[in-house]
């Protein structure tokens, strides 16, 4: 079958953007093939340091014949117009068939040559490739991720004549810098195009040369007792980087070995691309590393090695030296210093914002149980790393430096985890804080994190977020559902927001709020299971601090002078939740049903979810919901009428027994599910909801509601309303679709 090779040869591609260029390559042609009407059988990309490539296997030599049915004009629509349709269609009015009044045209259409398609679809995904980054280069207008130099575009054994920007399409393309020919070679096809890069030092494959990498490093070290450091991110990257990979291992001076591992793998990892090496079985780190070269050197890859080595003393000997001399000055002396250190130009230095998450680890404390005096010193330290010379040079290490050196100060251990663990969780595999101090700490770095950058303007878009705030909002989910933080979370955002607007509005205004305003926020909120029933009283203290300010002021409160942003916030989070508990399987209807409520209390909503979901899968849930739906939709329909009546039902003498022993079931379930919901129990709220099932079945059986006796059909009317609020307790049922 007839096959199609493209190859794209440029300078090197950055490692990080083949993985995505090869998925881009192969969903562009893949499109465009399709809209073409080409069928194929198979498509497949590679990437590597200098060249994307593309074969299609089984692509048909010839559009397939197309037949079309065009609609026209009335037949009594002016002779203009139906000579107009007569030219576009290129056919006679005989040609035309008449159906309904209306004129009709078939169009039959031969299919094209392949080869006269492909150019076409070649130009039009060099032009708009998604990279990254691109540039231009000379007098050119094309941009690419490098100078493009080659494109190998053969279809059936021939070579398809294109021109983009004076680059030819040909057959011919080229191998290992240094190791392979040092001409230019042509190929046929793929299977031709794979043997002769092999032959010229080209891996083609990403997968193969991960291999070479991998099975190379591990007969090195099992020769030396040793085993390789995994780190898939890094082999990823390396093998992004060489075409012909070779493994090598290298020695440095195990003196280095007295710095924190993490580093040693730092400098190795982040500034030179080696694997780390241990001893077998062992947890520490070797005085060996792996460098992966992309030549396969005369002399066994001596000189590669011993250069590595001496690049890599250079940066450890610079690491000991810091390490030394940050151990001098405790951390705490180092507070000052991040005065100098701008977190955000709209949110202050980074002192200001261990101001801010001291004062919210201090009202987080006591709902995750909590040393206070701990979290507060483990907060007050946290960032204090960040002004050492070893974070400067390596900024990865933020944090875990910072425990290091809180660990030599003899700080407790608490305080040494929280300072290493404040950033946890930065992802979805990423393990959570160990310990309520850490936990306390993570959470209020993230609160002031999400509600400053909200309050700066910095809100994500659909493209953009560039702060990473839907990663933060997911950090603070996971520490409250994973501590099982049950707590409001309008008030701690609420609490985090006048802590921003605090710290950036000025010193005078400064110690205004902390005197008058902090003491009110915390009195407002110092029962952590409080509503959030003083939103007033806190728009009232915005307002009033806002009136004291001077007018430069005055620009930032207009964001903060009303609680519209706490629930943005708020709201933020809760949909973040909501993409999460959807991607663990919960339907969107049952999601929107349950925090229709409005409850701030992720655990509690959380829970709520997952009651109602099992609920609904049982018969009963299912029964009961469509008892609802008849009663919601008869008050629905008499609201439009005029106001429902209000109050309760009564148990009237004479009342056909359906009712009055639906009257009695609303009235014993009642307390049970108050009871249940009293304790977050919502599994049983639901399954004392289920006993409704049977008397409002019945109910809707024997008993007319809108009766013609108005005392009667009031009565009725609160009964169906009784039914429903008591439901709506548990959870919005008129959200549920299904």
């Amino acid at each position: 079958m007839p096959e199609l090779l493209i190859e794209l040869f440029s300078e090197e591609i950055p490692a990080r953007m083949q993985p995505g260029a090869a998925r881009d390559l192969e969903r562009m042609v893949r499109d465009r093939l399709t809209q073409a009407e080409l069928t194929f059988d198979a498509i497949h990309a590679f990437a590597g340091s200098r060249r994307l490539t593309l074969v299609v296997d089984g692509l048909a030599r010839l559009q397939e014949a197309r037949v079309e049915e065009r609609k026209g004009p009335r037949v009594t629509a002016p002779p203009a117009a139906i000579e107009g349709f007569l030219r576009s269609t290129g056919l006679t009015r005989e040609a035309l068939v008449e159906r309904d009044g209306i004129y009709f045209a078939t169009l039959s259409r031969g299919g094209r040559e392949t080869a006269t398609i492909i150019p076409e679809i070649v130009e039009g995904l060099v032009r708009s490739f998604p990279w990254p980054k691109s540039m231009v280069w000379g007098d050119g207008r094309l941009r690419w991720v490098r100078p493009l130099h080659r494109i190998i575009c053969l279809f059936d054994g021939g070579v398809v004549p294109l021109v983009i920007e004076g680059i030819r399409g040909g057959d011919v393309t080229e191998g290992h810098r240094a190791m392979g020919s040092r001409q230019p070679f042509s190929v046929k096809d793929f299977a031709d195009y794979r043997r002769a890069l092999e032959e010229n030092c080209v891996v083609l494959e990403t997968q193969a040369r991960k291999d070479r990498i991998l099975d190379g490093a591990h007969a090195l070290c099992a020769a030396q007792g040793l085993e390789m450091v995994e780190d898939i991110g890094l082999l990823e990257e390396v093998a992004g980087m060489v075409e012909w990979p070779v493994p090598l291992l290298g020695r440095m001076d195990s003196a280095f070995l007295e710095l924190p591992g993490e580093v040693v793998r730092t400098s190795m990892r982040t500034h030179q691309r080696y694997f780390a090496v241990r001893r077998a079985g062992e947890a520490g780190l070797a005085p060996f590393f792996i460098v992966v070269a992309n030549i396969d050197a005369a002399d066994g890859g001596a000189l590669v090695s011993a250069g590595a080595a001496r690049v890599l003393s250079a940066r450890l000997s610079d690491a000991r030296f810091f390490w030394q001399e940050d151990r001098k000055a405790p951390l705490e002396s180092r507070l000052e210093g991040l005065k100098g250190v701008v977190f955000h130009a709209k949110l202050g230095s980074m002192h200001e914002r261990v101001r801010r998450i001291e004062a919210l680890t201090a009202r987080l404390a006591p709902l995750l149980g909590a040393d206070t005096v701990l979290a507060g010193e483990a907060a007050r330290l946290a960032k204090t790393d960040l002004a050492t010379a070893m974070v400067g040079e390596f900024p990865e290490l933020q944090g875990i430096m910072g425990a290091y050196y809180a660990a030599a100060e003899g700080h407790d251990p608490a305080v040494v985890d929280a300072v290493r663990d404040q950033y946890k969780p930065q992802g979805p595999s990423d393990g959570l804080p160990r310990g309520p101090v850490s936990l306390c700490v993570a959470l209020a770095d993230k609160l002031d994190t999400l509600v400053g950058f909200f309050e700066a303007g910095e809100r994500p878009t659909g493209s953009g977020d560039r702060f990473a705030l839907r990663r933060t909002a997911l950090g603070i989910i996971r520490i409250l559902l994973d501590a099982g933080v049950s707590a409001p979370l309008r008030p701690l955002i609420a609490y985090a927001g006048v802590g921003v607007a605090a710290s950036v509005v000025g010193s005078v205004a400064d110690s205004r709020l902390n005197s008058l305003n902090y003491r009110q926020l915390v009195a407002a909120f110092a029962d952590p299971a409080a509503e959030f029933a003083a939103a007033g009283q806190l728009e009232q203290m915005f307002r009033s601090v806002g009136e004291r300010q001077p007018a430069d002021a005055m620009a930032f409160w207009r964001g903060i002078d009303d609680v519209t942003w706490i629930e943005e916030v708020f709201g933020f989070i809760v949909e973040r939740l909501k993409v999460l508990l959807r991607e663990q399987g919960v339907a969107h209807d049952v999601c929107e049903a349950a925090f229709a409520l409005g409850d701030d209390d992720l655990v509690r909503t959380v829970a709520r979810v997952h009651a109602l979901r099992g609920f609904l899968d049982l018969e009963d849930g299912a029964n009961l919901l469509a008892g609802y739906r008849r009663a919601r939709s008869i008050l629905d329909a008499e609201t439009k009428k005029g106001p429902l009546p209000t109050g309760g039902p009564e148990a009237v003498l004479g009342a056909p027994a359906e009712e009055l022993r639906l009257i009695e079931a609303v009235i014993s379930t009642t307390p049970q599910v108050t009871a249940a919901l009293a304790t977050a129990d919502f599994a049983s709220a639901l399954t004392s909801l289920a006993a409704l099932r049977t008397p409002v079945d019945d109910f809707f059986v024997a008993v007319l509601v809108n009766s013609l006796n108005p005392a009667e059909r009031d009565n009725r009317l609160r009964l169906l309303t009784s039914v429903c609020s008591l439901m709506e307790r548990v959870a919005d049922f008129s959200l549920i679709m299904g």
